[in-house]
């Protein structure tokens, strides 16, 4: 089963990406975001797509140019997700066949996303708009958009989120944090799977 949950590994370096990328796994986290301000981060997702199974999403986060998606889809990645809405990085992920998921927080971002291309939308910051907010958006979205939740979802409001219509969502500190052992980010992401699972039903 493919869960809806992207792991976001702000601040990892390369030495790091197998050990971590087999606990997330192991959990049952199949989607792997490296953020681009992280170190080396390029050589990381690199290491990443040549190290998991096909199953498994890699790609890269805080995306904002085509060139960081030409250079991102060189290293083997497959999804693009960006904190902001531009046009220009979703044609650009979506030349490359890449999935596009750009940060939108307004319904004319929104709209403006999916003119462009966007497979899906992210909600960010999460902690400003809130279910809430989502709630609302959703009311205007066309049907089937899909909307992940990043920044202020976690394990103690996932049913929150997903009440008020959240896809999925993608998760930072909650489950990494730079310096981090595997047995720790393991543990976190097997009990973030578990809430969310327990959300769900």
């Amino acid at each position: 089963m493919t869960l809806p949950l992207i792991a976001i590994l702000r601040g990892i370096t390369p030495p790091e990406t197998p050990a971590i990328a087999d606990a997330l796994i192991a959990a049952g986290i199949t989607t792997i975001e490296v953020p681009l301000n992280s170190p080396d981060p390029l050589d990381s997702i690199a290491a990443l797509a040549d190290h998991v199974p096909s199953h498994v999403i890699i790609g890269a986060g805080t995306v904002v140019s085509a060139a960081q998606v030409d250079a991102v889809a060189d290293a083997g990645g497959q999804i693009i997700v960006s904190p902001n809405c531009d046009k220009a990085v979703i044609r650009a992920t979506k030349a490359r066949g890449l999935h596009s998921w750009p940060g939108v927080f307004t319904p004319t971002e929104a709209f403006s996303a999916l003119d462009a291309g966007a497979d899906g939308l992210k909600l960010f910051p999460g902690t400003m708009a809130g279910p809430s907010g989502l709630a609302a958006l959703r009311a205007i979205l066309p049907k089937g958009t899909l909307v992940y939740a990043v920044g202020g979802a976690g394990p103690d409001n996932f049913g929150d989120w997903l009440a008020a219509s959240a896809d999925g969502f993608g998760l930072g500190s909650a489950l990494y944090k730079p310096g981090m052992r595997p047995d720790e980010v393991g543990k976190r992401a097997a009990g973030i799977v578990a809430a969310y699972l327990a959300a769900r039903t």
